[in-house]
């Protein structure tokens, strides 16, 4: 409440219950008052700092009473009140010490860990003081902004880029977004980042090289929005940056592509669309392979032509972006525009919300969890300014500035990172119109003459509107553009130009804080700013001194600014913590000095403009000092002035996207889809059968008999033996289970060191397209059950819920688990069921997919499974499988049984380990940590994987951090295009800790109650957000079958959703 008049008052009510006071209405302070008070002293150290609007409102309550015995009673539960909510804050403040503390213990741990591993081959160098090497560096290199400066760089830059064709993917789902007539300022959610990522999306199509830019954002087709929103597609009209256009295509420019997702006919706030994210991340990959094929006729020579990045903004786009980075294989890049984990600092500060309550309010920690997805997927993150960087980047798992430091050293050496990686942190602040500004030369007391033309125009409507408030409008105007806002403290502005009367004498003040009808319609903190900025006014008397006008439009901003400089006035921004600070460069194209906060992203403005002076927020005489140097020297003004318009073109669109387009040259390296087609197989006509397309890649099975050098190796005579063996089931089994994994490990191993020629034969098989292709629906089986025997039950419920449909092939099956391949062929085996019953078969958690496979010319031994090569170069993406192994390994033997003789949990699974998924045994899931406590140990050890807890929590898988269940099936997808749409997923109530991926989706989920169901409460119970966050359980493609869970009841449910008929 620091800084709110109104405490004075009721504290001083408060205070009168007890002992007089000589003076009432004298000031509190304590310095002030020459005696020592322990009352007023505890009151007084209550209050400072702390934000209760409900305590204004108790005492306008108390204030209105007339009985002196009642105002007395209120006024002493008032006093209560205040001592419990300050020990709230104590705790919380104390709680929140702990927390960090215990960041600081895990990250330090973590990067002497990393430091251990990559201390191998580091130069004397590197092993020094790391820490102070960072700072020497953070110090060289902070805020400065790199910058394609000269004329002759810019021409040559634009030449070389004119023969690109690039095609890139921005995303950004929350709010309203269109092109023209933005409604800034609606909601919460249509604010600055709207019209950041729609001017971003046409200054981006204007550039050379850049063939088409899609704006990925939510269709919103609600009564209460403008039908504009509902629109799928918007062509945005380009900007003419002089020379920076490039050649019109018939697809080529800017557009906003709204993709349908989460609740029809509604429009919800950003914190409701966790749940439907995996619905537009269906939605955009469907949209980006259409748009591969339809760029492919016209610019790709006959190759698909692929995002070259895809760029989420906010945490929501964050993660969306990632998944779509994974399924396509593309780069991506990040911007978080404002972060979950600095805002959830901020409200715990302020001490008003529990974590509980800010996480039930704000959805924070899923959006925390976005956020460190993103990091762990992003090439690149884009912020504004080095602040961003230094403190709230830094507070991220997966970001630390110090191992970045160390890892960016020895990428520079060509020197191994042991399978470390870290996203590239970069500066480029946002971009800014300026062709259509022109500064105004003249001033108020000699306006320049106008024509019809160009008429001067002094009496605009919203400077007639600012003007009226001021007994002498020609003093230079000091302008103040911010909202109603405790942080962006215009209250200690008023409060330095009030006690300043020679800047009082030589300027005015202007305040344009929002619009507002009534202050009573205004939120209880943005009215409190505003009451208090008007019993300033009063208090120093500055009436025709001071403007703050109730209502302005957005056009109009131009013209207040225009209005401040024509006055030779200055503009400021004092608030406490600036993270960027647009209005600073909006002024200064203008022409307007500046007086900024030295609090974040103004200091690396003012380094690059050095049009103005930085202040300390909190001190009021350097503000008005400050002020009064710029309104009194003249050629100071005049300079300041100088150097902005001389500057501001540093800021321009043109300039960013620039410094945007080079990064992604440099940073990015180019992935994509790839695998080889065979012309003459790649489609699969009607009259095929399912059996004649899977003969199609019967030819894989090369791979489970030769070795490299053509000779058949030790691993397939052993699978031979294995599968002729005539030996007892158990036994049998075991030897089975074992030669494949042998046999596994030889392919994966053999594929990283596999020739051309070798490579083009495995792509070329791989190329002929299964019978995916041919179904009408799939129906995918992921029930995580640890007893094979449920397990087998179910798939036989679903196979006879099928009926006719799976005997006529109209139906084609799935078979996805945490199993390995070899206890998939065990389970079939068992179950009395053929590879071939199913068209595909994911493994591991995700990590391998393969293919069924038979032939009547195939002898007993022949394996019936062909594994998808290409597969694992679409997951391989920042995966070192061997040192996360290592690192795994090492924490695993930290975990022991205290209570015991220290018997150690979790133990590696060699057996079921492969090159892409690292297995270990839980002998007692109980005593584990959470899945959540492992991904946060492998982020701060900049390991990049996907961590889950499968089989009843009996097992451990760590994958690649791209690879899941449901990335394979939009792989799948992707790969063979069969439709997300046509496919149902069929789960339990619960699962594998990877479970909420495989409900969301446009494809249909039938969840079978009461299977699986007592795995909820041992590997759930631990998340950081409930399951409703992330899995929109209201969706109408999201059925229940009844507890007796029949193949009849199944049959009702794909009834519901439209797949069979009962």
């Amino acid at each position: 409440m620091a800084g709110n008049d109104w405490i004075n008052s009721y504290l001083e009510a408060i205070l009168d219950v007890g002992q007089g006071i000589e003076n009432p209405k004298s000031s509190l302070l304590l310095r002030e008052r020459g005696r020592f008070s322990p009352t007023r002293y505890f009151v007084e150290e209550v209050i400072t700092g702390f934000d209760e609007t409900d305590l204004y409102r108790s005492w306008v309550r108390a204030a209105a009473t007339r009985s002196p015995q009642e105002r007395n009673t209120r006024l002493e539960n008032m006093c209560w009140r205040i001592w419990n909510l300050a020990r709230q804050k104590k705790q919380l403040e104390g709680e929140e010490a702990q927390r960090m503390a215990k960041r600081r213990l895990e990250r330090e741990k973590g990067r002497r860990e990393a430091a251990a591993d990559m201390s191998e081959d580091l130069s004397e160098g590197e092993k020094g003081d790391v820490i102070s090497e960072l700072s020497t560096h953070a110090e060289n290199n902070r805020g400065k902004i790199r910058r394609i400066s000269s004329v002759d760089v810019m021409e040559t830059w634009a030449s070389q880029q004119k023969e690109k064709k690039l095609y890139i993917v921005l995303i950004s789902l929350h709010g309203l977004i269109r092109g023209e007539n933005m409604e800034l300022g609606r909601d919460s959610d249509t604010g600055g980042q709207v019209k950041y990522v729609v001017e971003l999306a046409r200054a981006l199509g204007t550039m050379p090289g850049v063939y088409r830019v899609d704006l990925l954002t939510r269709q919103v087709s609600a009564p209460d929005v403008d039908w504009s929103y509902g629109e799928p597609t918007e062509m945005l009209t380009l900007r003419n940056y002089d020379d920076f256009t490039d050649e019109i295509g018939e697809s080529s420019g800017a557009y906003i592509v709204r993709i349908p997702f989460g609740p029809k006919d509604k429009y919800i706030e950003k914190e409701l669309l966790w749940p439907y994210i995996p619905e537009f991340v269906d939605g955009a990959l469907g949209h980006i392979i259409q748009m591969s094929k339809v760029l492919e006729e016209q610019i790709g020579g006959g190759q698909p032509v692929w995002p070259v990045a895809i760029h989420g903004h906010y945490a929501d786009a964050g993660n969306s972006a990632a998944l779509l980075s994974g399924a396509l294989n593309v780069p991506m890049l990040f911007t978080g525009h404002s972060l979950g984990r600095d805002k959830l600092e901020q409200l715990l500060k302020q001490g008003r919300m529990s974590k509980d309550e800010i996480n039930v309010t704000y959805k924070i920690m899923r959006r925390i969890e976005a956020e460190e997805i993103s990091l762990d997927a992003s090439e690149i993150v884009i912020t504004s300014t080095r602040q961003e960087i230094d403190e709230q980047w830094r507070l991220y798992d997966g970001f630390d500035p110090i191992l970045e430091r160390k890892l960016r050293a020895r990428i520079k050496r060509n020197v191994g990172c042991y399978g470390r990686f870290m996203p590239r942190m970069v500066v480029i602040p946002p971009g800014m119109e300026f062709h259509h500004i022109v500064p105004h030369d003249g001033d108020m007391d000699g306006e320049t003459e106008g024509n019809e033309d160009n008429p001067s125009s002094p009496d605009l409507p919203i400077w007639s509107e600012i003007m009226r408030f001021f007994t002498n409008p020609r003093k230079p105007m000091i302008l103040a553009l911010a909202r109603a806002d405790p942080k962006k403290n215009i209250t200690t502005l008023v409060k330095a130009f009030g006690e300043c009367r020679p800047l009082r004498e030589l300027a005015n003040l202007t305040l344009i804080m929002g619009n507002r009808d009534s202050i009573d319609e205004m939120s209880s903190t943005n009215a409190n700013v505003l009451l208090t900025i008007l019993k300033l006014i009063d208090k120093y008397d500055l009436y025709g001194q001071v403007a703050y006008p109730k209502h302005h439009k957005q056009s109009d901003v131009p013209d207040i600014y225009r209005l401040a400089a024509k006055t030779k006035g200055v503009f400021i921004n004092p608030a406490f913590i600036e993270p960027f600070g647009l209005t600073l460069i909006e002024a200064a194209a203008y022409g307007l000095p500046l007086v900024a906060t030295k609090n974040g992203g103004p200091v690396d403005i003012h380094r690059v403009l050095d049009n103005g002076l930085l202040v300390d927020p909190h001190d009021q005489q350097s503000i008005a000092d400050a002020l009064l140097k710029l309104v009194a020297d003249k050629q100071l003004w005049a300079k300041c002035r100088q150097h902005g318009l001389k500057n501001i073109h540093l800021f321009s669109w043109p300039e960013h996207c620039k410094s945007y387009l080079s990064r992604i040259a440099a940073h990015c390296k180019t992935r994509h889809p790839q695998w080889h087609t065979d012309d003459d197989g790649n489609e699969v006509s009607d009259s095929d059968s399912p059996g004649d397309s899977l003969r199609d890649i019967k030819d894989l099975s090369l791979n489970l008999k030769l070795s490299l050098d053509g000779e058949k190796n030790e691993d397939s005579a052993t699978l031979d033996s294995a599968l002729d063996s005539e030996e007892p089931g158990a036994d049998r089994k075991s030897k089975l289970e074992s030669a494949v994994m042998t046999w596994s490990k030889g392919v994966h191993k053999g594929t990283n060191k596999a020739g051309n020629t070798e490579k083009a034969d495995q792509n070329t098989i791989v190329g002929k397209s299964p019978a995916l292709k041919l179904r009408k629906h799939i129906f995918v089986i992921a029930v995580d059950s640890y007893d094979s025997t449920e397990l087998l039950e179910k798939i036989h419920k679903v196979f006879e819920a099928a009926g006719t449909s799976r005997t006529s092939g109209s139906v084609g099956f799935i078979l996805s688990t945490a199993l390995t391949i070899s206890e998939m062929q065990t389970l079939l085996l068992s179950g009395g069921l053929s590879a071939t019953d199913f068209d595909a078969f994911i493994c591991n958690s995700g990590s391998e997919i393969y293919y069924p496979f038979s032939s009547s010319e195939a002898g007993p031994s022949e394996f019936p499974f062909v594994v998808d090569l290409d597969y694992y170069s679409h997951i391989e993406y920042r995966w070192d499988g061997e040192w996360l192994r290592k690192t795994l390994v090492r924490w695993a033997a930290s975990i022991v049984d205290k209570k015991g003789e220290n018997v150690q949990i979790v133990t590696e699974d060699e057996q079921r380990s492969t090159s892409y998924c690292c297995a270990f045994n839980v002998k007692n899931p109980a005593l584990v940590p959470p899945v959540k406590e492992i991904r946060k140990l492998m982020r701060i050890q900049a390991l990049r994987c996907h961590v889950i807890y499968c089989q009843n929590g009996t097992k451990l898988h760590a994958i690649p951090v791209l690879a899941s269940r449901s990335q394979a099936l939009r792989y799948l997808y992707v790969r063979w295009g069969v439709e997300l749409s046509n496919m149902v997923v069929f789960v339990g109530e619960s699962g594998d800790t990877d479970y909420e991926g495989l409900i969301g989706g446009v494809h249909k989920t039938v969840i079978l109650k009461g299977v699986c169901s007592s795995a909820s409460a041992l590997l759930h119970s631990s998340r950081n957000y409930p399951l409703e966050d992330v899995v929109p359980f209201d969706s109408p493609n999201i059925v229940q079958t009844t507890e007796q869970c029949s193949s009849d009841d199944i049959r009702v449910s794909l009834a519901k959703l439209g797949v069979l008929k009962v």
